[in-house]
């Protein structure tokens, strides 16, 4: 037996939804049961529970694991394949072609600019789900998208995102294309009210931060900096009030619900924030090499070479796209 498995095949899947078979497994899981043991436990008659358990047995999730001889009867007992499930499935629409490209990463303002236009121009969808830096990679990793996006700082070696992308892919060929260098800092109400002008100020009784999901490239910049100052996260008002999107933190200071978030030049731009510079950083949109064969990854990657594409993510305060469709092996 597995101690955990993941489960993704939507037939497995869909035998689970009826919840007799879902109350059978659990009890399958905890240990070898025989149909009468079960019948017993669940109060249901053994043909019944026959009925469920073979539904169980042909989607592979029990199995037979032992005949014991009991009286002249001969009792089998199953048991679950493993001790816990992950249900993991992207359910994608209708209208989904193969070569429609699946994103999971960080929030990039940009990235919404260049899907609209491929859309556009090439009639193909790029479907974006905003999770954050790192379960965008590990999405990538379990195949859950053909596409990420990321923006993770390693201080050891002063590299964005080629550091975390060779550790989560050390036997697989990847390709880091920078989408654009962008600038981050503190957004502000309008006019600075509350002169806020630095991390640190962070901890001060006036200040309510609205802070980014965890696994975000953001949300680790800011545990770094307020670990690299000596801060305790709890001495920060709001910090545990999290948002998956830059927009989204954006949003809340503009309503006055907080007095900062760390953000995009560009989110606070446009919702017409005040803005404190901090850094710049490079924002990489990830593939698996071997993704791009089969896949509409080239017209997105030959988009990205061209003046059309840096027209349009200029448009955005505080993009700089010098860099844009350069692209690493790793």
């Amino acid at each position: 037996m597995e101690p955990i498995a993941t489960i993704d095949d939507f037939n497995q899947i869909k035998i689970l939804t009826d919840v007799r078979r879902l109350a059978i497994l659990r009890l399958l899981m905890a240990g070898p049961f025989t149909l009468s043991q079960l019948g017993q436990a669940l109060g249901e008659h053994p043909a019944w529970i026959r009925h469920h358990l073979k539904k169980l047995e042909q989607a592979r999730l029990v199995e037979l694991v032992d005949l014991k001889d009991s009286g002249g009867v001969l009792e089998k007992y199953y048991q679950a394949g493993a001790r816990a499930l992950i249900l993991n499935k992207v359910i994608l629409p209708a209208s989904y072609k193969p070569g429609t490209l699946v994103f999971f990463g960080s929030h990039d303002l940009g990235l919404t600019l260049i899907a609209e236009k491929l859309l556009e121009k090439h009639s193909f969808e790029l479907l974006m789900l905003p999770v954050g830096s790192l379960d965008g990679l590990i999405a990538l990793r379990q195949d859950h998208a053909q596409l990420s996006g990321c923006h993770i700082y390693d201080p050891s070696s002063g590299q964005y995102n080629r550091p975390i992308v060779q550790n989560l892919f050390p036997e697989v060929e990847t390709m880091l294309v920078t989408l654009a260098q962008r600038t981050q800092g503190l957004m502000v109400a309008p006019g600075n009210p509350a002169n806020i002008l630095e991390v640190g100020d962070l901890t001060q009784d006036h200040v309510v931060l609205v802070n980014r999901n965890r696994g975000s490239g953001t949300r680790l910049w800011i545990d770094h900096e307020l670990t690299k100052l000596g801060l305790a996260s709890s001495n920060v008002r709001g910090y545990d009030c999290q948002v998956k999107t830059h927009t989204e933190a954006a949003q809340i200071v503009q309503q006055g619900k907080a007095t900062v978030g760390v953000g995009l030049e560009a989110a606070a731009w446009q919702a017409g924030l005040g803005f404190i510079p901090l850094f710049k950083e490079c924002y990489d949109l990830v593939l698996m090499s071997d993704h791009v064969e089969n896949t509409k990854l080239p017209i997105l990657l030959e988009f990205l070479q061209t003046q059309t594409a840096r027209t349009l993510l200029q448009q955005l305060k505080g993009y700089d796209t010098e860099h844009t469709g350069q692209i690493q092996r790793v």
